[in-house]
């Protein structure tokens, strides 16, 4: 066993499984936690708080969130992503409603069928050229009002940024939320990513929620930089019922909940949110603009966020990963997806450049 100082940015006796400095493109959830999170635990482990969220770190994580969104919030933290979203739309949707959502969204194509099995409700999706759902597509979808035969659209659920890396700007939101109150619905954020498309944009996290009529969403921390920190966060109460109760039904109660809301907190007390997501979008476009222009090698979208989509030869995929862990996202055209992180140096884009350059000739 060794001290493990300078790896993990504390001291342990135990020696790590792996080789701390490999790295790959598959996800940001194969990021380590940042010092700075893990710091923030270490310093929330002292004696005791009351548990199940009547801690002091949780209370000043409900002031801090306000701050950021502008507003008082009510804020849920939760183990994950998955759980988060299926706690934020059973709040928000009645035992006959169903969520309108695009086909590539998590909680149609991740999450194993939970927010349908474990929520109780339906998920009907919309195709899209780009993962992101307009006014227009919403308008068009045969939602049968008042069809006893027919789950009835309660709530629409979009993703910033997308699960195909695009990002919403404030005003493409705001005119979903315009015309999801219009119509009675509920609008829900899967922010696992929002970090990344806020800073994409410039902007703060109130600029993509608040300010354009978002009620509920789902805010990431974990693929910034956390262990496992997620939340829950309610923008407008009015529109949202039981939550408390259904996140202990939904086995999403943390009882040491001061470790998961110490988390939240130093990613969102200051800007380590907005300084990892600039540095893994950073990064994203780095790896981008390293490979373009390579034969063999197609770009058929703008980085706008952490994710790169190229198409390649599916061959060459094969022999890459067998050094470089990433995953295919379509079968069918080849296309792969490359994640960057907020832990990604500028040194693991360019030896991985390097790699496809060499693989493509």
């Amino acid at each position: 066993m060794t001290d493990t100082t300078a790896e993990t940015g504390t001291s342990s006796p135990f020696a790590p499984l792996h080789d701390p400095s490999t790295r790959g493109f598959a996800s940001d959830n194969y990021a380590g936690i940042h010092p700075e999170v893990l710091a923030a635990i270490v310093a929330a482990n002292g004696g005791h708080q009351v548990a199940y969220g009547e801690d002091v770190y949780t209370a000043r994580l409900t002031e801090v969130l306000g701050d950021v969104f502008g507003t008082a919030v009510e804020v849920f933290p939760v183990f994950n992503g998955t759980g988060a979203n299926v706690l934020a739309l059973q709040a928000c949707t009645s035992r006959w409603a169903s969520v309108l959502t695009t086909s590539s969204a998590h909680i149609h194509v991740d999450e194993a069928a939970a927010p349908e099995r474990v929520g109780g409700f339906k998920v009907n999706v919309i195709d899209t050229p780009d993962g992101k759902l307009t006014p227009e597509l919403i308008r068009a979808y045969p939602a049968r009002v008042e069809d006893e035969h027919f789950a009835q659209v309660g709530v629409v659920s979009i993703t910033n940024s997308t699960e195909v890396g695009t990002v919403y700007t404030p005003a493409e939101i705001r005119a979903i939320a315009d015309l999801v109150h219009e119509l009675g619905w509920v609008l829900h954020l899967d922010g696992s990513r929002l970090s990344n498309a806020a800073a994409a944009l410039g902007v703060g996290l109130r600029e993509l929620t608040t300010d354009v009529g978002v009620d509920i969403l789902s805010l990431g921390g974990t693929k910034g930089g956390a262990m496992l920190a997620e939340a829950v966060v309610v923008l407008s109460p009015e529109r949202v019922h039981g939550t408390t109760f259904l996140r202990k039904q939904s086995m999403q109660l943390a009882s040491k909940m001061r470790f998961v809301s110490s988390q939240l907190l130093a990613l969102f007390e200051g800007d380590l949110w907005r300084r990892n997501a600039e540095h893994a979008n950073a990064m994203a476009r780095r790896l981008a603009d390293g490979v373009a222009g390579v034969e063999g090698l197609l770009l058929p979208n703008e980085v706008e966020a952490n994710a790169v989509f190229p198409i390649l030869p599916r061959e060459s995929s094969e022999r890459l990963m067998e050094s470089f862990r990433f995953y295919f996202w379509d079968e069918t055209t080849g296309q792969v997806r490359w994640m960057c992180a907020w832990d990604t140096t500028e040194g693991d884009v360019d030896r991985f450049v390097e790699a496809v350059r060499a693989e493509l000739g």
